[in-house]
């Protein structure tokens, strides 16, 4: 089962707008370094979505070969139809993930029933454990009362990670699903509500602002665990702040992205989409605001 922090990974861009390996790679290693307890590549933070299906698959091999079985590796897969999907998880199974994070089907808005048997059939079929991922924000919203019984009655979904923020619905998914299966993991993907959400019974979170302060991120993991809930607290008010800080700056994911080059745990790059000239004239800015941000909550940025 998973558990600590998993970092949602940012995908680095080449000079010509591709991945960029070997900077994937090195950031992995940075990051593990750093004491997090694994990696989820092609999340939303990685940008899974706009990359191709080819540069995915570059970006799920490259990280589990940089990970070398040091950590457990997460990959993100998903698209609107089931047979693109299980390719990703085959693919993903070669690669040595240990599971996948799967949000319900892409544009065309399915209805509850629609989604459950998607993931009914994916679970069967997938040779890889597969995780809910449940973002409101970026799809339509998987009920917590669905994943409960998918958590029941599917082996094969090994757990959820939920970016809703929502701490109430976390305490449903713990008090519905534990009992009953205490193996299946619980992640919160919402950085600012990490602490409640642990406390609630989470496991562990995917957090994007580990990308640029993984020490933070796993500090409020580790108080936790030890039972500090003061330290925990303080470590978890500072976590907010800088997130608040990542998250206001242009469109997800470039905060994150400018975060982690002012801490040097990422080469300077350019988002995949378009930007308006604008916003690329105040990424400088953005960079030393986010550099005052991390040293305000303790990086040595």
């Amino acid at each position: 089962m998973f558990r600590g922090i998993l970092v949602p990974t940012l995908t680095p861009r080449s000079a010509d707008g591709g991945v960029d390996e070997a900077a994937l790679r090195s950031h992995a290693n940075w990051l593990i370094g750093k004491g997090v307890h694994g990696l989820y590549a092609n999340g939303s933070t990685g940008e899974g979505l706009r990359l191709t299906a080819e540069e995915r698959r570059l970006v799920t091999r490259a990280t589990c070969e940089a990970a070398a079985g040091r950590v457990p590796v997460l990959t993100g897969v998903g698209g609107a139809n089931l047979k693109e999907t299980l390719a990703e998880c085959e693919h993903a199974a070669e690669c040595g993930a240990a599971a996948v994070a799967v949000t319900a089907p892409i544009y065309f808005r399915p209805s509850p029933e629609a989604i459950e048997e998607h993931f009914r059939r994916l679970a069967a079929e997938s040779p890889v454990g597969v995780l809910v991922y449940n973002i409101p924000s970026f799809a339509v919203t998987i009920p917590v009362e669905l994943t409960a019984r998918l958590a029941k009655e599917c082996p094969n979904v090994v757990g959820v990670k939920d970016s809703s923020g929502d701490v109430s619905a976390m305490v449903r998914l713990c008090s519905q699903i534990l009992p009953e299966r205490p193996d299946f993991a619980i992640l919160t993907g919402w950085d600012a509500a990490l602490l409640p959400m642990l406390a609630a019974g989470a496991h562990g979170g995917t957090n994007a602002t580990a990308n640029a302060a993984p020490e933070l991120v796993v500090e409020v993991y580790d108080r936790v665990v030890a039972g500090d809930l003061e330290g925990a607290r303080a470590a978890q008010w500072r976590l907010t702040t800088l997130f608040d800080a990542q998250i206001g700056v242009g469109e997800f994911p470039d905060g994150f992205r400018l975060a982690a080059e002012a801490r040097g745990a990422l080469p300077p790059g350019e988002p995949r989409l378009p930007q308006p000239t604008a916003a690329l004239g105040k990424q400088g800015d953005h960079r030393r605001t986010l550099k005052g941000a991390l040293v305000a909550a303790g990086m040595d940025a």
